[in-house]
């Protein structure tokens, strides 16, 4: 098994991605509450797919050594990751190109049996416009920022993930 592959069968890769994400939750929990900088419903779905990447490195962390848990962590992480990806760059979209016609809502539409913004309107109630750019460093916006986040999880599952795949498969063809 090469390095990589031994790496990303790890717990330390696991403590890594569950950390970067629980790091991003962080911070829009502190660009909200701190910087008193209002989450739209664009925002709220991101900070959910970035919980879905968190829950995917902690169900790493625990089953590392298990090949079902790695791989249910692996399909929860690419789902989210894929899905936050799609949401930055329709919030981005729409603060480039604002237009009456292409808006959020206001309220998330969360399924009826998990009302998220019920249950906790403390991290999943929006209260600000998608069109609203609140916050840029160096010329980027946040959106903008996340699109970079999002993509850089998705290049890390590639880069992890698709070896230790194509090894497995290379062992299988060897053992016959």
């Amino acid at each position: 098994m090469n390095p990589m592959t031994r790496f990303a069968q790890s717990r330390m890769a696991w403590l890594i991605l569950g950390g970067t994400a629980l790091g991003l939750e962080l911070c829009a929990l502190f660009f909200q509450y701190v910087m008193k900088l209002d989450p739209c419903v664009m925002c709220i779905y991101q900070r959910l797919a970035i919980l879905g990447i968190f829950a995917s490195g902690l169900i790493g962390v625990i089953g590392h050594r298990n090949r079902f848990a790695r791989l249910l962590a692996l399909i929860g992480w690419g789902i989210s990751a894929v899905w936050g990806l799609k949401l930055a760059l329709e919030l981005v979209d729409m603060q480039m190109n604002p237009s009456p016609f292409s808006t959020c809502s206001f309220l998330p539409e969360f399924p009826a049996w998990m009302p998220l913004h019920e249950w906790l309107p403390s991290i999943f109630m929006p209260s600000g416009m998608c069109s609203d750019i609140p916050w840029e460093m160096m010329g980027i916006t946040m959106g903008q920022y996340m699109i970079g986040a999002f993509a850089a999880y998705l290049i890390a599952l590639a880069i992890f993930f698709i070896p230790a795949l194509s090894a497995t498969n290379t062992n299988r063809y060897k053992a016959r």
